[in-house]
């Protein structure tokens, strides 16, 4: 899907355009599937929100929201992406309401395979962990989202965060660290 399209019915949508809700949703509505499904990927086997779901539950949340300046392309999918994890992170405190914490061993290995399910105390961690790294380094803590939440590689989350691989490479070794030594602490 060619960025000048998103940018286009983001713009459409901006200045009140008939159908370009609908529009938008056709021409980005794969992309979100396949965000989904990689967030999922990281679920017990049994979770109740589907991939439809959870995109369909994501774009009203995307939209809802009118004062959004949307800037293109990368920003609409990070949001995406913010929303979509924000999604999961509430269902996973609603499951760990009233238990008691486990301190959890959180791997971000950098070829960690992503369909490894992740039990809901860990999500809670690294999402807590997640938002004291975005006041350091904000970047990173997208690209961490990107790969820890939505299952992509390096390759993929690079050019929606709008920087080269080997920028993306050395993000994700300093994140990594930090959030380990966070973490574990």
């Amino acid at each position: 899907m060619p960025n000048s399209d998103v940018t286009r019915l983001l713009l459409a949508i901006s200045s009140g355009e008939p159908d370009a809700n609908e529009r938008l949703y056709a021409v980005v509505y794969g992309e979100l599937r396949r965000m989904a499904g990689g967030y999922l990927r990281r679920e017990r086997p049994d979770h109740t929100l589907s991939p439809t779901a959870l995109v369909s539950e994501a774009y009203l949340k995307l939209l809802g929201h009118h004062s959004v300046s949307w800037q293109g392309r990368s920003h609409f999918f990070g949001i995406a992406a913010q929303a979509m994890r924000r999604i999961l992170v509430d269902y996973a405190r609603r499951r760990t309401a009233g238990k008691r914490s486990r301190q959890h061993v959180v791997t971000l290995e950098p070829d960690a395979p992503v369909a490894t399910p992740t039990p809901p105390e860990e999500i809670v961690a690294v999402d807590e962990a997640l938002q004291l790294l975005a006041e350091h380094d904000p970047r990173a803590a997208r690209l961490v989202e990107l790969r820890y939440f939505a299952g992509l590689t390096i390759e993929e989350a690079a050019p929606l965060l709008e920087i080269s691989t080997a920028t993306a490479k050395r993000d994700w070794t300093l994140a990594r660290a930090w959030l380990h030594r966070h973490l574990t602490s």
